[in-house]
């Protein structure tokens, strides 16, 4: 079955930059689509960053100009960070979207299997 284990979280300052990846297993040969959430204390999980086989990736208005998701050939995701700021601290989390055809989305119930997260902490 899919496993998903992300990496690369950490404390910087504001102004910083992070770069988090997210490796998964147990994937077959499909059309897969991918996301990055994260969720502060005390708030409910939001998207950030989506990213598909078709098309330009999408990013919540928060994360626009400052971070950009990619992937590679393996289904590797990757979330770089810039211009970090206090925020942006939370749990991030990898998600996937399992089937043919899917499209970007930032709504968190249409993904079917997530991480354990990483921890993200910004100061100032």
């Amino acid at each position: 079955q899919v496993q998903l284990v992300e990496s690369g979280g950490g404390s910087v300052r504001s102004g910083g930059s992070l770069r988090l990846s997210c490796v998964p297993s147990g994937l077959t040969a499909r059309t897969y689509c991918m996301a990055w959430f994260r969720q502060a204390p005390g708030k409910e999980r939001e998207g950030v960053a989506s990213i598909s086989r078709v098309g330009p990736p999408l990013y919540a208005d928060s994360a626009k100009g400052r971070f950009i998701i990619s992937r590679d050939h393996a289904n590797t995701l990757f979330l770089q960070m810039n211009s970090l700021i206090p925020e942006d601290t939370a749990i991030y989390y990898c998600a996937l979207m399992d089937y043919p055809n899917c499209a970007d989305s930032l709504r968190r119930l249409d993904y079917s299997d997530w991480g354990q997260g990483t921890q993200v902490t910004v100061s100032s």
